[in-house]
């Protein structure tokens, strides 16, 4: 992305989705994660087949949330993994999946995801030098946009972004208007601008891309 990408001068603020654009997964965090899953409630089934009913409602939520334009929780989703794995939810409680959520989060950050273009930093400090505006605009599922956070803070991201926009925390997933339309608000905010001045870029044809380009916004699929 940062050598051979050319910016627009039509362009005022750049939006960017975070997995498979800016960030892929280390390879050892899912592994390591559905072996906690299966100690931590005490599931009987191999963990291939805990790790194979995880990814299904992965699937499932990223699929949900661009047919409806809602987020899909978390704890939703864990719910119905276990009981697909023989645990029975009626015993379950709030505080038994949020200690749970607090060890996945712990472990996410131990195997942290890498920067997919070791060359960002040199990309957004181009696009800064030129004023223009940066922001972050992603779906998210078992990983929150809190935990996204701290993963931008330690790759030493996080300023430059003018805002940062999770679908855990706003409730609207992409490629729903309302998702497109906080980024409008908010860089709108800074600057007066038009959408057409806002370029959106993710991996994602129907999120990211399409609904980008039904929004108003210009848009790059990578």
């Amino acid at each position: 992305m940062g050598s051979g990408f050319e910016i627009d001068d039509t362009v005022c603020h750049f939006s960017f989705d975070m997995w498979l654009t800016l960030i892929r997964s280390n390879p050892l965090f899912k592994p390591k994660r559905d072996a906690l899953f299966k100690s931590f409630f005490a599931i009987r089934e191999p963990v291939e087949k805990v790790a194979q009913v995880i990814r299904q409602h992965d699937l499932f939520a990223n699929k949900t949330s661009e047919i409806t334009g809602r987020h899909v929780y978390a704890n939703q989703l864990y719910c119905l993994a276990l009981h697909d794995l023989g645990i029975n939810v009626a015993e379950l409680t709030q505080q038994k999946l949020n200690e749970f959520q607090a060890e996945a989060d712990e472990l996410f950050m131990k195997y942290k995801p890498v920067l997919i273009d070791s060359d960002i930093h040199r990309f957004f400090k181009a696009i800064k030098n030129q004023g223009k505006t940066i922001s972050i605009l992603s779906n998210t599922a078992f990983i929150s946009g809190a935990v996204l956070r701290q993963l931008l803070e330690h790759h030493e991201l996080s300023t430059f972004f003018s805002f940062q926009l999770y679908s855990d925390e706003t409730g609207f997933a992409k490629p729903d208007f309302a998702a497109f339309h906080l980024v409008f608000r908010h860089a709108a905010a800074i600057r007066p601008l038009s959408k057409s001045a806002i370029l959106h870029i993710g991996d994602n044809p129907a999120a990211d891309y399409r609904g980008a380009i039904n929004y108003g916004f210009k848009a790059m699929l990578i």
